[in-house]
């Protein structure tokens, strides 16, 4: 890795392979499989695969090996697994190190699919999980355990915005010996200080900001090369959760614009939070840097902007919410985030549906609540259109 580029050179240049012909753009190789010249160059490519040898696209493709680099290369971190999707990662993160008998604790504020993981499969195979929560460092402090293998949690929570002192838990897990794994989707790989702060492991959905515009399913896992490869792969390639070439190569063309955009977005995302900060038509606004967020210090020392979801919480509970969400007309409705486009969702009756009244209060999912992942839209028209759609419960 060439680690006196700065960030946005190495977006654009890190992990590229050329193939004789020198083209420009990175080659999509659409090949499941890989010859050899000999039956003895077979067999010592599958005792012990080369730098730049591959044997089937399950185990590994150029491609994606340049996916692979490149946002290793950004994130700090000696190596990455690319999979099919954010959540093939989360649970191959996670799966691929821990056995029946191990133990977890986790924080109680994850998107809905990680708390199924970790709440149903993960125990269903004999792992304990104690959840906690996430910004109370003395409930960490009592939870981990001489026995514990790992903490989980997302660095920026899904939808209340909760920040994680990422360094303050990797202390605490270290001290036992623990994995630090940290779901960074929401702080972005532009904003991230997650390694540099004690991450072990940095799991992304690269269908958010990476790919970025709405075209592809995608993750990575993010960590040290003997991890990655000696712990993640072996159990991803045999149970088949590698991302595509072709959605390696969008996610390659999405990491060159990655930048500009995911800073375009957190600045129209803290202008909308400022702007309606003291609207009297929401109940509050959940914006990292805004003053009035919980954890506003800790956020302004982890992350230089306050990432590009603002959630609002919208007087009148559900029927409110719902009003506002149909009154839209340039911000669409839809459970993706990290997009050109703005989106809005109602996590009540989405994301987190499936979880109890009780657990959605717990976590400040209120039904008034709706998440807006902000776009590349110019920022006035988005301040206008939400401040019109508020309208609609006058």
């Amino acid at each position: 890795m060439t680690q006196d580029w700065k960030p946005r050179t190495k977006l654009v240049h890190e992990g590229i392979r050329r193939s004789g012909y020198g083209e420009v753009s990175e080659a999509i190789f659409l090949t499941q499989g890989f010859v050899y010249d000999t039956a003895e160059a077979a067999e010592a490519r599958f005792i012990q695969a080369g730098e730049d040898e591959f044997i089937y696209a399950r185990y590994g493709n150029p491609t994606v090996r340049m996916f692979e680099e490149r946002i290793a290369a950004l994130e700090g971190t000696e190596d990455g697994f690319a999979t099919a999707s954010g959540m093939a990662a989360v649970n191959g993160a996670l799966t691929s190190m821990l056995k029946a008998g191990d133990h977890v604790v986790s924080a109680r504020a994850l998107f809905g699919s990680c708390l199924y993981i970790l709440e149903d499969v993960l125990t269903r195979f004999g792992v304990e999980v104690t959840f906690v929560d996430g910004t109370d460092l003395d409930q960490w402090r009592a939870a981990v355990r001489p026995d514990t293998k790992a903490v989980f949690f997302e660095s920026l929570s899904n939808p209340a915005l909760e920040v994680i002192d990422i360094a303050g838990v990797a202390e605490i897990a270290h001290a036992v010996g623990a994995l630090v794994i940290v779901d960074n989707v929401f702080s972005t790989p532009i904003y991230s200080r997650a390694v540099e702060l004690g991450a072990d492991v940095v799991v992304y959905s690269t269908t958010k900001h990476i790919d970025g515009q709405g075209r592809a399913l995608g993750g990575v896992i993010l960590g040290s090369r003997e991890f990655i490869r000696k712990t993640v792969e072996p159990y991803l390639k045999h149970t088949g959760a590698a991302m595509s070439p072709f959605t390696a190569w969008i996610m390659l063309k999405g990491l060159e614009t990655l930048d500009l955009r995911v800073r375009a977005q957190a600045t129209t995302a803290t202008e909308i939070a400022e702007h309606f900060a003291s609207d009297g038509r929401l109940e509050r606004v959940i914006f990292p840097h805004l003053p009035s967020h919980p954890q506003h210090d800790l956020a302004k020392r982890q992350m230089d902007k306050g990432g590009t979801v603002v959630s609002l919480d919208v007087k009148g509970g559900q029927e409110a919410a719902f009003r506002f969400l149909n009154a839209l007309k340039i911000i669409t409705i839809s459970n993706n985030l990290g997009d050109a486009k703005s989106i809005a969702t109602h996590p009540t009756t989405t994301t987190h549906q499936r979880l109890s009244d009780e657990q959605r209060t717990a976590l400040g999912i209120t039904p008034g609540l709706v998440r807006v992942s902000v776009g590349l839209e110019d920022g006035r028209d988005l301040i206008d259109d939400i401040s019109n759609a508020l309208g609609a419960n006058a």
